[in-house]
């Protein structure tokens, strides 16, 4: 086989893995998020998840983090104030800026998706020793440095 067919069917199988792992990986999330009682969807969690891991939680800063624009998380801003998991507030000093925070209702949610997150790497630590895998931890640095530095 010539080296740009090599090239060619190793392409077609990262892009495979990766689509089939991320959305595996949702649709097990989401199902087990909905067996807990969660009746957010996944974009929603990933909304109030961004919220808490941004340093200063703006509406730009929150956009940047999940990599999709102002306008875009303002609809999900709001259908989640509507159904009570955040509150929003004009910054003091600036008020231009829309600071989001989260409320308890939505801690809860966070919480579970948390154990969701831990339970699902407990599994795959357990059944796959990746820990003694230096090569796939070192590789799955360099493609998530990839996709944070690309895109």
């Amino acid at each position: 086989m010539k080296k740009e067919d090599r090239l060619r069917e190793s392409k077609a199988i990262v892009n495979e893995l990766l689509v089939d792992i991320f959305n595996r990986i949702l649709a097990i999330e989401g199902e087990n998020l909905k067996s807990r009682g969660v009746k957010l969807s996944m974009s929603e969690i990933h909304v109030l998840e961004a919220i808490t891991k941004v340093k200063e939680p703006t509406m730009t800063n929150i956009a940047k983090k999940l990599g999709i624009t102002v306008g875009s998380l303002t609809v999900s801003v709001n259908t989640l104030y509507q159904k009570g998991f955040v509150s929003r507030e004009r910054d003091v000093e600036d008020r231009r800026k829309v600071v989001v925070g989260v409320l308890p209702k939505a801690e809860e949610v966070l919480e579970k998706h948390n154990d969701f997150h831990n339970e699902m790497i407990n599994s795959i630590f357990n059944d796959l020793k990746i820990e003694e895998d230096e090569l796939l931890i070192s590789s799955l640095k360099k493609l998530s440095s990839y996709f944070i530095n690309s895109f």
